[in-house]
């Protein structure tokens, strides 16, 4: 896959995952339980003096705007960083799914072009094409190559050294996805305090009368940003294992196949190499048999 490709499957992905996120907290707003508000009776004055009451009169329940405002005044600056690393997720996840794929770190492609060069023994071809590409399967193969004129286990040695490296190099890139999972609760439960600090302050300076809506206030948020919180963790977790497995079976198969196609070049390179000493050891003695009667007569 071309570099240019790659970069528009990728601001495809993340544009698609940002929609589906954003269509689920949709849904998640819309459907939330919001009590709804009702007019307080209006007393009107009669022709008689007495008072009259007029019919109740039920608002409509708030909208998507309503909701998402009121989500986004009990956040507060919490949930706004919670927000933004949502969509730092949201993205992340979208360059793994493009980056960590068998395509790419074995190119059908380059596999082919190898193995044709292979059969045709056109062995420096082979050498400048594996070490212009930067896939793993080419990076492996370079390595082995390069070592493989000291001896086949010295080649394998080198390619699996290499393969560690690039490993470790796939893990560093799921690595933020256990970061965030971990993250996510301990922000949740910063919001938690705060909230309960809120309510339980407010319980404290009423010397009066309790203000139910400010107690209720503080707990809204705290509950919130603890259902934001596990919201981002959940996910994050989740991912996570999925990559790490996936890196395991790319990076496991990926070795396998070169370890198998630099094999098959050592056996095309013994195959090719004899013939000569073969010729030479049929020269020898047809050459010195005849000096040797004379010697030892």
């Amino acid at each position: 896959m071309s570099l240019s490709a790659s970069r528009e499957l990728r601001r495809s992905a993340f544009v698609l995952a940002t929609f589906a996120w954003i269509s689920m907290l949709s849904h998640l707003l819309s459907t939330s339980a919001v009590a709804q508000e009702v007019e307080k009776p209006a007393a009107a004055a009669g022709a008689d003096g007495g008072a009259v009451s007029e019919p109740t009169k039920a608002k409509a329940p708030p909208g998507f705007l309503d909701n998402l405002w009121w989500l986004i005044h009990t956040s507060g600056a919490i949930g706004a960083f919670i927000f933004l690393l949502s969509i730092y997720f949201i993205a992340t996840v979208s360059r793994l799914f493009v980056e960590l794929r068998p395509e790419v770190a074995s190119p059908p492609q380059v596999v082919e072009g190898c193995k044709q060069l292979l059969e045709k023994r056109d062995f420096k071809t082979l050498y400048s094409q594996v070490k212009a590409d930067k896939s793993f399967f080419s990076t492996v193969v370079t390595a082995g190559m390069a070592e493989l004129s000291s001896g086949l286990e010295e080649a394998r040695d080198a390619m699996e050294r290499v393969g560690e490296a690039l490993t470790v190099e796939m893990e560093k890139k799921i690595s933020m996805l256990a970061v965030l999972g971990s993250l996510g609760p301990m922000i949740g439960l910063l919001g938690t305090l705060k909230g309960m600090i809120a309510s339980f302050g407010t319980i404290a300076q009423s010397d009066t009368q309790l203000k139910a809506s400010e107690v209720a206030g503080g707990i809204s948020e705290a509950l919130v940003l603890t259902f934001e919180g596990v919201a981002l963790s959940v996910p994050a977790i989740y991912f996570f294992a999925v990559f790490r497995n996936r890196v395991s079976s790319i990076s496991v198969g990926t070795l396998l196949e070169a370890d198998e196609f630099v094999r098959r070049m050592a056996a095309a390179a013994r195959g090719k190499g004899p013939a000569p000493a073969a010729s030479t050891q049929q020269v020898v003695p047809t050459t010195v048999t005849p000096a040797v009667p004379p010697a030892t007569v």
